[in-house]
């Protein structure tokens, strides 16, 4: 790594903070998310000059549990092995041992996640929220159709990524993606509770539980309401979820044919189609994959 400047117009001629052992990455101090365990941070890619976003893992609280950096290593492997335009790529990884920090550089999305972005888009087309669904179902079916079959288990629309100026959407942080063999079956609860499908709680589990994640996405893109906002603990969101009771933000659908398709996407695990199925699905007929979504402010 390039040694640290000492004089101050240096650094004010050099604006990153910190710089990935082989030179071609630079980090700003700007924050572009953070979440429990990891920062991201805006960062140019030198040798593409490009904008790139430099994630950071602190590992110094966590050094004790081999499970969770196991699940941190697991997202950055399968996002280098990963190359799908519906999924967010990633550049370079390294641990650096005297930080105790993972490191990994991936693409970074011009409007931020999803959920943002529809807070900020309020007067968008059933159209454009069908194009949006339309990619994370081509994402999701890659995972699932990969082989071995990749499960994202924490799927919710602030880890689905805009390109604001095309309309193109991204599946994000893997952090939570497991591989699974020819049995398709998982267990272990993880997850974000408001999109969790009822059997993920019961530990056994296959892809579909990704199917009901995007179902409770696409009720929040239509209502710009997260689901079982209702709740104010997660005991609570657990209890309806396991019983059956579904989110009130449905009652707030208009369109019966969006509340159908969110219904299908949300029935019991048997009932509900694969992505490939979902795809096909006349819900669709109208989205031509080589339109733009502009959207309206």
């Amino acid at each position: 790594m390039p040694a640290a400047r000492s004089n101050t117009s240096d650094r004010d001629d050099e604006p990153f903070v910190e710089v990935d052992p082989t030179g071609r990455f630079g980090r700003y101090n700007d924050l572009l998310g953070a979440g429990a365990v990891k920062k991201v941070y805006r960062a140019f890619d030198q040798h593409e000059g490009i904008e790139v976003a430099w994630n950071q893992v602190r590992l110094r609280n966590f050094i004790e549990d081999p499970v969770l950096i196991n699940r941190l290593h697991s997202e950055v492997q399968l996002l280098r092995t990963l190359k799908n335009k519906y999924i967010i790529v990633c550049y370079s990884v390294w641990l650096d041992e005297e930080d105790t920090s993972l490191n990994f550089i991936t693409e970074v999305c011009t409007s931020g996640n999803l959920r943002d972005y529809r807070k900020k888009h309020r007067h968008v087309s059933l159209k454009a929220l069908k194009k949006w669904s339309k990619q994370v179902l081509e994402g999701l079916e890659f995972l699932h159709t990969h082989d071995p079959c990749v499960i994202h288990r924490d799927l919710n629309c602030s880890n689905i990524f805009v390109n604001g100026n095309s309309g193109q959407v991204k599946i994000g942080d893997l952090g939570f993606a497991t591989i699974v063999g020819k049995s398709h079956t998982a267990h272990s609860i993880l997850g974000t509770p408001e999109f969790m499908a009822p059997e993920l709680y019961e530990e056994d589990y296959t892809e579909m539980v990704d199917i009901y994640s995007f179902g409770m996405c696409l009720l929040e893109m239509v209502t710009m309401e997260i689901p079982y906002s209702e709740c104010d603990n997660v005991a609570k969101i657990y209890k309806k979820v396991t019983s059956g009771v579904k989110p009130q933000a449905l009652n707030k659908v208009a369109d019966p044919e969006v509340k159908a398709f969110i219904l299908k996407c949300i029935a019991e695990p048997r009932a509900r189609p694969s992505a490939s199925d979902l795809l096909k699905d006349t819900f669709f007929s109208e989205v031509n994959d080589d339109e733009t979504v502009p959207a309206t402010a």
